[in-house]
């Protein structure tokens, strides 16, 4: 989709454009994020809303992506989901059924649809060998692609906001450094830094003093991918860059500790980390 009053703030960035493997969207929960704990899966119905599957224009076809938003709002602020490497399953959707209830139009575009199909993997492993095919570029272009749609579909993009969880916690703290239309985000335990490969170049560490919004991350000390070192390596790079960004740390929180469907969820640091993470969009115009 081109919308030229957007597109003006896009950087240019080339990938391979592949097509499409999919065009839907999984249903219920990934098998790969193992058995659901369905006491904790928290579920938002979608009375008052305008919800469920659009397909968003990109460059080389057409994105299947979730939508949710009220149903009577007018110009609703705009925030993108950003999944974990299980794609947008129903936690994702979810999510953004929650912030629709608060008054946002939230969007979580497929962003593995190019390279496989989410609803068919059965491990972790596959997981992540699918989420490493997603080139960081790819990922940055279908992330504009979303605003554009929304834009063009009666969002206020000037009020433009991002959160993500695991591998989509990363992804915030890139597109932070990328997109200089976006006002804040708030990146739930994205990996902090890694080996950089030809698909991900660099990790967030590496953009800290890049960043265009502020963004809030959300750790947890019993993390066993992520270490309080590369936190504290992180908070350092911050304060360095001058950047208004923030980290908060939770002492007993592990990796997942928002996923309310997974056995890693903590119910105390997700409803904090929630709390922490409307008042930081407030704060921040979105």
């Amino acid at each position: 989709m081109k919308n030229p009053e957007f597109d003006s703030l896009v950087p240019e960035i080339a990938f391979d454009r592949r097509s499409f493997l999919v065009s839907t969207l999984a249903t219920g929960f990934t098998l790969a994020a193992g058995p659901v704990m369905a006491q904790t899966a928290i579920v938002t119905d979608t009375a008052g809303l305008t919800a469920g599957e659009i397909q968003v224009t990109t460059g080389n076809g057409a994105m299947p992506a979730y939508r949710a938003q009220p149903a009577a709002a007018a110009n609703p602020a705009v925030i993108l989901v950003v999944h974990e490497i299980f794609g947008v399953h129903e936690y994702i959707k979810d999510i953004c059924r929650r912030l629709a209830k608060l008054g946002y139009l939230a969007i979580a575009p497929e962003l593995y649809a190019r390279h496989g199909d989410v609803s068919q993997l059965k491990s972790v492993q596959d997981a992540l060998a699918l989420a490493a095919k997603a080139p960081d570029a790819q990922v940055m272009s279908d992330l504009d692609a979303c605003v554009a749609w929304a834009k063009a579909n009666g969002g206020d993009t000037a009020r433009l906001g991002i959160t993500g969880f695991c591998r989509g916690g990363r992804t915030v703290w890139l597109y932070a450094a990328h997109q200089p239309a976006l006002k804040a985000g708030v990146s739930w335990y994205g990996h902090i830094e890694g080996t950089p490969s030809a698909n991900m170049p660099r990790y967030p560490l590496d953009v800290a003093a890049e960043l265009k919004a502020p963004v809030l991350g959300l750790y947890g000390e019993k993390d066993q991918g992520i270490s309080v070192a590369d936190v504290q390596e992180m908070r350092a790079a911050l304060a360095k860059a001058g950047s208004k960004s923030e980290i908060h740390l939770y002492p007993d929180a592990p990796h997942a500790f928002h996923a309310d469907y997974r056995p890693s969820y903590r119910k105390e640091p997700a409803e904090d980390g929630w709390r922490r993470m409307l008042a930081w969009f407030k704060a921040n115009g979105v």
